[in-house]
């Protein structure tokens, strides 16, 4: 009989195992390949396209049945405050169209004011879901108490 090897024999060295990095990279871009696909796939369907009412009526084929924005200034205002139906005109000089909106409207809606209008068309009659009311971009900030006032008064 043998004797038995000591217990405090170092063990040899492990093999270290070299992984191929080509698996995990390859899994990665597959990853963001899937992504990217589903990303941009689906983008050109909840596309709204903005167009001025002289673009849409040129072009009202290419915006048949789809949500599109229009732009241009209000006329002819017809607000029931009541019911909250509100009826105008956009145009941009060239091509005017009918609106109806039913909601709340901004004290910021007048005649003359730019507006854009998401929606719709319903042959010649534009149907809008949300109402976004341009303003002047120039802000002055009321230097007196007599400045605050005219300014108040202005808006009115």
């Amino acid at each position: 009989m043998t004797a038995p090897a000591p217990l405090n024999t170092p063990l040899p060295q492990a093999r270290s195992r070299k992984r191929n990095p080509w698996p995990a990279v390859a899994g990665f871009l597959g990853l963001v390949g899937v992504a990217g696909y589903f990303a941009f796939s689906n983008i050109g369907q909840n596309l709204e396209y903005f167009v001025t009412p002289t673009e849409y009526q040129q072009q009202q084929a290419k915006y048949a049945g789809k949500a599109i924005r229009i732009g241009g200034l209000v006329q002819d205002v017809k607000n029931d405050p009541r019911t909250l139906d509100l009826t105008f005109k956009v145009t941009d000089g060239g091509a005017t169209f009918p609106v109806q909106y039913h909601g709340a409207v901004s004290d910021l809606f007048k005649e003359n004011q730019g507006v854009v209008v998401r929606g719709h068309f319903q042959g010649e009659t534009f149907y809008a879901n949300d109402l976004v009311v341009k303003h002047s971009e120039e802000y002055q900030v009321p230097k007196t108490q007599a400045d605050l006032k005219k300014m108040l008064q202005d808006s009115k």
